[in-house]
This record gives structure tokens, sequence and C-alpha cells, in this order.
């Protein structure tokens, strides 16, 4: 039986999902038809910003970029995770038009000027801010190839901070690949 063949038994994958992991795993296999798992790399840190609150929309792709150009990885994924209930992150092109037209949509979806049970139990009037980020979401993850993140040409990950308030942030990158 040929390494493909042993390998699609295995892992039970139709002919269709074969040609894809054929490619990909097509290095990881030995001459005695065992697989090799290559070792992945996980790297680590983190990009602290100072935010005004109140819909600031940061572009942060340069420096999630740097992150993947310095861990020296080839072909991964980033994961890019903002520690905080009130920030989100996405892509977008970030341009100031649509910048204007994103901050007007939160309006329309989350109004401030509504009533929400939190502000009620903690008195913060930031209510808004923790529904809109929960709906943005905290995460992100891009892939990479040759080590350049396969977003669009018009493509840019942000932050972007609801609060009520000016914060610092603290963006979590993980960059894991080989």
């Amino acid at each position: 039986m040929d390494r493909f063949s042993l390998l699609t038994k295995l892992s039970g994958m139709t002919s269709y999902g074969y040609r894809c992991l054929k490619s990909t795993v097509k290095c990881q296999i030995s001459r005695s038809d065992n697989v090799v798992v290559k070792k992945v790399v996980i790297v680590n840190g983190e990009i602290n910003l100072r935010t005004h609150g109140n819909g600031d929309t940061l572009d942060i792709t340069a420096q999630v970029e740097k992150f993947v150009l310095d861990s020296k990885l080839t072909n991964g994924t980033v994961t890019v995770f903002v520690n905080g209930s009130t920030a989100g992150v996405t892509t977008i092109e970030f341009e100031p038009g649509l910048v204007a037209d994103f901050q007007k949509l939160w309006e329309r979806l989350t109004p401030k000027n509504v009533s929400y049970d939190h502000n009620e139990r903690w008195g913060d009037g930031n209510g808004y801010a923790h529904v809109r980020a929960s709906l943005l979401g905290a995460s992100l993850v891009v892939p990479f190839a040759d080590r350049k993140m396969t977003l669009g040409t018009w493509q840019q990950i942000i932050l972007v901070d609801f609060d009520n308030r000016p914060r610092q942030r603290s963006v979590i990158v993980q960059v894991m690949g080989e």
C-alpha cells in the first residue's frame, strides 16, 4: 500500500479530502509509511495600546504582522485576542468613511441611550459597550503563508474600544506554525 492510501485509510477521508491532505502531509510521511509529526511552534506576545473609548478604532495590522515576521515561522496561523469585555477585534477596510459607517452601525444596533440591566446593577453606564463587544467578538484568526498574512488587499486588523472612557488595552497575539 502506498503512503497516501495508508493515510487515507487511517484517516477515513474522502477522495476530495485525500487530495487536499496529500499535498499537506506529503513531506510528513517517512519511507516506512509511518506518519511523522512535525513540531508546532507557538510564540506568544502582547500589544499594549492606549485607547480613547467610545468606538475608538485602531489599525493594528502592522503590529500583528511584526509578530508573524519576528516569530521566524513560515506557515501557520496568528490569533489576535483582546482581553477585555468592552473591546473587540475584526477586519475591515480601514479608511475614514468605512470607520464612520462602522461606528454608526453600532449606534443603530445597540444605542447608548437605552436602558441596560448592566448599568442598573453596576452604575457604570457602559452596558452598551459590553453588548457591542460581545457581538463583534474578542478574537480573530488569520492564516499566514511564506511569512505573510493572507489578508486581502484592503483588509486590515482592527481593535475597537467600545467603553465609555479611555482605557489601557492589552491585545494578546499568538503565532502558531512551522
